[in-house]
């Protein structure tokens, strides 16, 4: 059942990044990411009232809310990332989120395991295989999308790290939290830059589809969590670029060269070994 979950949760982090991705080609990005996560806050409250749990207190949701608003802002270099450069580039480069909580319980003391350390080189190789471009006389730039795909890793990772200590009393309340202090900050962003918060009735089902499949995934994952090995459960949902990978190659006829299919790979096979540490 553990694994059945974490693989939904996968599907659907994986799906609502391509839905993501292909708004983001049409509006702004605020636009996306107001729009959606709004949508996703409704379900992630939803979640919270129906678990039962108590309701834990300001303080100790403080590191989820401020986890929340770090992830926002690494969802919009992800779309935007998307938006102009590779799917298949982005999405495995951005699965390089266990590195971050890797690194701050390395400096909390907690050495990493050398499968850890492994994971964390090939992640590095695979980053590096995947961002780099040739230019037209022969030499090499960074692939367009590669660096905001990094942010994106990073603002996960950052996430995952605030999520933890401020999951103690209740997951569902501490995603709740992290979505109830991100949808303001991205609201008044795109208030402030005049972003649309009416996006076109043609994109709308694809925005409101991120916000439902994000918010599926993180109950499906969070449940997940309670019937198995967290490392288990980790390890499949780092799987959720593939997703994201197969639908471009699809339904966009995204077509990777040898090379950066092999940097995905790696990629994604490092960041399994991270997350299963």
């Amino acid at each position: 059942m553990a694994a059945v979950l974490a693989l939904a949760g996968a599907l659907g982090w994986g799906v609502g990044d391509f839905f993501g991705g292909l708004a983001a080609r049409r509006v702004a990005v605020l636009t996306v990411l107001a729009v959606s996560q709004a949508v996703g806050l409704i379900g992630v409250f939803a979640w919270a009232l129906l678990s039962g749990d108590p309701f834990p207190g300001m303080a100790e949701l403080v590191p989820a809310a401020a986890g929340g608003i770090v992830a926002m802002i690494g969802l919009g270099a992800l779309y935007r990332g998307f938006a102009i450069g590779a799917m298949g580039i982005v999405a495995p480069i951005s699965a390089a989120s266990p590195v971050v909580p890797l690194a701050v319980d390395a400096a909390r003391g907690d050495v990493p395991s050398t499968r850890q350390w492994i994971g964390v080189a090939l992640v590095v190789a695979g980053i590096v295989v995947l961002s780099r471009a040739p230019r037209g006389d022969g030499s090499r730039r960074v692939a367009a999308g590669a660096g905001l795909a990094v942010v994106a890793a990073l603002g996960f990772g950052l996430f995952f790290v605030g999520i933890d200590a401020g999951a103690d009393e209740s997951a569902a309340w501490a995603v709740t939290a992290a979505r109830l202090a991100a949808v303001p900050v991205v609201v008044a962003a795109a208030l402030v830059t005049s972003a649309t918060l009416k996006p076109p009735r043609a994109v709308l089902p694809l925005i409101v589809g991120v916000g439902v499949f994000d918010t599926g995934a993180n109950v499906f994952f969070a449940a997940a969590t309670t019937y198995g090995a967290v490392g288990i459960v980790a390890v499949l949902g780092s799987l959720y670029p593939i997703v994201t990978v197969v639908l471009a190659w699809l339904v966009l006829g995204e077509n990777l060269s040898a090379a950066k299919r092999a940097g995905g790979v790696i990629a994604l096979a490092g960041a399994a070994l991270v997350a299963a540490g």
